[in-house]
């Protein structure tokens, strides 16, 4: 009776043990196994931590981005946005049946999309964007859980699927942007009721905006810019965010936005729209934002402020509106962002009442032919919260504006360039202490670079270009704090430099910071040394200086700006070599020393090797060093003609002392040594 009680007692010991084991060391369902297997077969690498032949590793709910249910085990959510280095999608998915979320983001995925991806029907969210998927989408669709779906920037085409909202009703989220679909918006879509996102942007979809979508109850955003839609709807809307613009919308804008109850952000710029705003828009009380640039819309700007209570952005620039510059604008009182930019405005005086224009923060007139820039700076220092001030192409041939009684406090970029400007810089330049951009370029000023300027603490974009100054470049500038320190450092955009009189118009699209950390000093008459000291703005992105008369040797330190990328020192006075320790200037893309006096050998193995002989031409004495036969000798290149003559006569005396002294030693020999051999042979 013991014995068996002992031996009972052990078995449930032993139950309890394997239980225990079992527990602890839990296996794959079989099908998610399978599922996971022959998707990761699919791939061109393994992922990390996945082998199911390991056994270590066969519970695959602790696989990286598998998530299971806590209960039934079986694997809910596959997450694995920039995890994979390629491949495609095995139709094996389909033994996931219990997914709910599948994140495949950002990771090189190919090829076709399976049909059985879009038979899942538990999944609530399928990320796939940012991929390489090049085919049709599945006629067959059957996802009656999906909410978001996002197979954005992929090379997809076609026709948008049809049948997604058919068995899909619930759907809050449909992002098709970046694509290259075609058609038309499926009458389908109108039975998603739940929808409140919907991008195409950058596709071609093509016809009008139709009534069904914009009737959905809770549809707020519509991303519809960069296809070839043609019309708009007339129906009413809860839209809160409307894009149309790079379309082909022509004619006048349609007065229809009294049916928008609560459209704040309307964009349709770079279409063909002609007329004037219609009444329904600029009387809208919900409108904040508002962008119809690069249009032909004409007529006065004409907005009631009475009304346009949540107006804090306008952006009218590059069309044709005519008249003036409306004086009510300044009782717009959210109204922070202006730009009248590129029309036909008149050029009378900025009006009187933007002296009490408080919330105004950026503003453009760019390219609209106004004078008086004096009056202009007078009326607009009295904005108290101006920080974006952008007149470029006006005021031909003024005088920049030299009254020292001029403040703006607030200001943090200063365009004023190609208007022709003369004079000097002005003192009151130099109180503006928060200036963290300023460009003066294409002006005729003259006149020396106030040295003040390198006190500035937050100026990192300073472009003085094509103009007139003189005298050294001071030696202040090589102390701009916010080019010496490389805390915090984004990388920039330079599209924004190569084309920044375009950038300018639209100054307010961009964050100040997304400019490029640049000195550009060039096609001035600045004479003088490079300093040395400009290694120490380690921030610094592009350093131009062509066109001056700058003399001296190239300053080994400027090896320290890691992060240049534009360095032109062409068309000056400069001497000596190019330093070797260049090499390690990995990030240039532009680089130019043509046309000064340097000698010696172009560093080779580095980032100078990539560029073009123009950017070295006009340097008689430097060299490549594949080039051995022109690298030995480079001082004779640098000889005088009078030098290189005294040489050749140097080289013909010692010709003919050689001549000479070769026909003397052969005479002798034949008049003494021959007779005298003769003679011992006959005795022989």
């Amino acid at each position: 009776m013991v014995v068996a009680l002992r031996l009972w007692v052990f078995v449930l010991i032993s139950i309890q043990t394997q239980l225990l084991v079992i527990s602890q060391n839990p296996t794959c369902n079989p099908n998610d196994l399978r599922g996971l297997t022959g998707f990761m077969n699919a791939l061109y690498s393994p992922i990390d931590g996945w082998w199911p032949a390991n056994s270590s590793s066969s519970y695959c709910c602790n696989w990286i981005g598998v998530t299971c249910n806590s209960s039934s085990g079986r694997i809910v959510k596959l997450q694995l946005p920039d995890q994979i280095s390629g491949g495609r999608i095995s139709t094996s998915v389909s033994y996931l049946d219990q997914l709910t979320t599948l994140d495949l983001s950002h990771n090189f995925l190919s090829g076709p999309l399976p049909v059985p991806l879009f038979h899942l029907t538990h999944l609530k969210e399928l990320n796939l964007s940012g991929n390489e998927f090049n085919r049709v989408l599945p006629v067959s669709i059957n996802l009656p859980a999906l909410q978001v779906l996002d197979i954005s920037d992929n090379n997809l085409r076609g026709f948008l699927p049809f049948g997604l909202c058919v068995n899909s009703s619930r759907i809050r989220v449909l992002d098709f942007a970046s694509n290259y679909f075609t058609g038309i918006i499926p009458p389908q879509v109108g039975n998603c009721t739940f929808l409140e996102h919907l991008s195409v942007a950058s596709n071609f979809i093509s016809g009008i905006i139709p009534d069904f979508l914009l009737g959905l109850p809770r549809l707020y955003k519509l991303a519809f810019q960069d296809n070839e839609f043609t019309g708009i709807g007339n129906s009413s809307s809860p839209l809160v965010h409307l894009d149309i613009s790079s379309n082909r919308f022509s004619g006048n804008i349609p007065d229809v936005f009294h049916n928008f109850l609560s459209l704040s952000r309307f964009v349709s710029h770079s279409n063909n729209l002609s007329g004037g705003v219609p009444p329904s828009l600029s009387n809208s009380q919900t409108i904040s934002f508002l962008n119809l640039r690069n249009n032909s819309l004409d007529g006065p700007i004409d907005f009631n402020c009475l009304k346009m209570v949540n107006l804090a952005s306008l952006d009218l620039s590059n069309n044709n509106f005519s008249g003036t510059i409306p004086d009510n604008l300044a009782s717009c009182r959210e109204l922070k962002a202006l730009n009248f930019s590129s029309n036909k405005l008149m050029t009378g005086p900025i009006p009187e009442s933007f002296k009490n224009f408080e919330s105004l923060s950026y503003l453009s007139l760019a390219s609209c032919s106004f004078s008086n820039l004096s009056s202009t700076l007078e009326v607009l220092q009295h904005s108290p919260n101006l920080t974006i001030l952008v007149l470029t192409m006006n005021f031909y041939g003024e005088q920049l504006p030299s009254d020292s009684n001029l403040q703006f406090k607030t200001l943090k970029a200063l365009v004023i360039s190609n208007c022709g400007l003369t004079g000097s810089l002005p003192s009151w330049l130099n109180s503006l202490t928060q200036l963290q951009l300023l460009d003066l370029s294409s002006n005729h000023l003259t006149g020396s670079i106030p040295a003040k300027f390198g006190d500035f603490l937050s100026l990192f974009y300073l472009d003085l270009s094509n103009n007139s100054f003189s005298g050294e470049i001071p030696k202040n500038l090589t102390e701009l704090q916010s080019l010496i320190s490389l805390e915090d450092d984004l990388a920039p955009d330079l599209m924004n430099y190569n084309s920044r009189n375009l950038i300018w118009l639209t100054l307010q699209d961009y964050h100040i910071r997304m400019f490029p950390q640049l000195l550009d000093l060039s096609s001035n008459v600045l004479t003088g040394p490079i300093w040395p000291e400009f290694g120490n703005l380690k921030k610094l992105v592009v350093l131009d200086l062509k066109h001056n008369n700058l003399s001296g040797s190239i300053p080994d330190s400027l090896s320290a700006l890691r992060n240049l990328q534009t360095l032109d020192l062409s068309y000056n006075s400069l001497t000596g070599t190019i330093p070797s320790s260049f090499m390690v200037l990995l990030m240039l893309s532009k680089f130019s020393v043509a046309y000064n006096n340097l000698t010696g050998v172009i560093p080779s193995g580095s980032q100078l090797s990539t560029f073009a002989d123009a950017s070295f031409e006009g340097n008689p004495g430097l060299c490549h060093q594949d080039s051995l036969k022109y690298c030995e000798r480079p001082q004779v290149l640098l000889e005088t003609p009078a030098a290189s003559n005294e040489e050749e006569h140097s080289v013909t005396r010692l010709l003919a002392f050689v001549g000479f002294g070769t026909g003397f030693f052969v005479t002798v020999f034949y008049m003494l040594v021959v007779p005298v051999l003769t003679s011992y042979k006959t005795h022989s």
